[in-house]
């Protein structure tokens, strides 16, 4: 299975640059002057950059304005921390904006930017066999939640599922 995100861009060439610098390249067979297919895994993972009223055929929804509200965080894995602070560094040389401070946890390193318009993005590296112990701590400390792992948490309000607590 291969997926395509589509964002939305004010600036395709910007854009087609600015993706470029950070060393990753296009399908041709899929871009012209409203879109281009920004390959991110070859085979597996692109992204569509599409002009926003190009973007806007494919919805009825208003198109978020990324630099003001978030529509989505795109995250990347990396092979270790090093190549993190690479990519962070291309992103940075680039143009792009760091969103939040640098992540370290020890088992998992972020660090995250914002492109020319505004979308967000995570680079991170995760050391998958120390993460495990560590995910339930590390989600309840993301939520606020106070819950031991045992139990479930953020159970779904009657408001947001339309049933009625038993």
């Amino acid at each position: 299975m291969e997926i395509f995100v589509n964002l939305a861009v004010n600036d395709l060439p910007r854009s087609i640059d600015f993706y470029r610098a950070l060393g990753l390249s296009f399908d041709d067979r899929f871009s012209d002057e409203n879109a281009a297919c920004l390959v991110i895994e070859p085979g597996h993972i692109n992204a569509m950059l599409l002009v926003k009223h190009f973007f806007s055929t494919f919805t009825l929804k208003p198109i978020v304005d990324s630099t003001v509200a978030t529509e989505v965080i795109l995250a990347l894995s990396t092979d270790s921390r090093t190549e993190v602070d690479a990519f962070a560094e291309r992103a940075a040389a680039a143009g792009a904006k760091a969103s939040n401070e640098v992540n370290d946890l020890g088992f998992m390193y972020t660090r995250s930017f914002q492109d020319p318009d505004g979308h967000l993005w995570e680079i991170f590296w995760m050391d998958s066999e120390a993460a495990l112990p560590n995910m339930t701590e590390v989600g309840n400390t993301a939520t606020g939640s106070s819950t031991t792992g045992t139990e479930p948490a953020n159970q779904p309000t009657p408001e947001l599922t339309g049933h009625s607590p038993s």
